[in-house]
């Protein structure tokens, strides 16, 4: 199995219950464990229009591979009524493959890791909550690019009766 981190947001209706839907979603199937999920963060928009986003990151272990994992998080982005009608557009539910254990690469489809991982207060502050020695080969540790984001508006939300940020208790589990 590998382990990977998707990160999760949106800015139109009620997204912190889509996203906790979406994650219900998610561990339904059999092909994914969920790990460990963040709090909920506020966020201003980062070069996209609307209101503020609601952001969270859970962290999975999976048989996936990584596009038979980016194909579940499109179709999950789908139920949720995810249009894409231009670049950067305001969003019932928007999932990111984060980083995929292992795998550096570039293409048109999917690169991982992201893109923009350490560019992105709203991904680098619950990645870092529920993993704060996040350390990528070719970007070392994301706690030293917090920095370079701390001019970002971004707030974390009061948790209503869950365990943000805890690890899952799972005798599979061996990180």
């Amino acid at each position: 199995m590998a382990r990977a981190f998707i990160g999760f947001g949106g800015n139109i209706g009620d997204t912190r219950q889509l996203i906790t839907d979406a994650i219900v979603c998610l561990a339904l199937r059999c092909e994914l464990q969920i790990l460990a999920k963040s709090c909920f963060y506020q966020s201003a928009p980062v070069e996209a229009l609307g209101g503020d986003y609601i952001n969270a990151v859970i962290e999975i272990e999976t048989l996936l591979s990584p596009y038979g994992l980016l194909y579940v998080c499109q179709a999950v982005e789908q139920e949720f009524g995810r249009e894409r009608p231009y670049t950067n557009a305001p969003r019932t539910l928007d999932l990111d493959i984060l980083s995929f254990e292992g795998i550096h690469q570039e293409d048109s489809e999917l690169t991982l890791p992201h893109p923009r991982i350490t560019e992105r207060s709203f991904v680098l502050l619950p990645l870092l909550e529920i993993a704060p020695d996040f350390f990528l080969p070719h970007l070392g540790e994301l706690k030293d690019y917090l920095p370079q984001v701390a001019h970002q508006r971004i707030e974390k939300l009061p948790c209503r009766n869950c365990n943000c940020g805890e690890k899952a208790i799972s005798s599979q589990s061996t990180h």
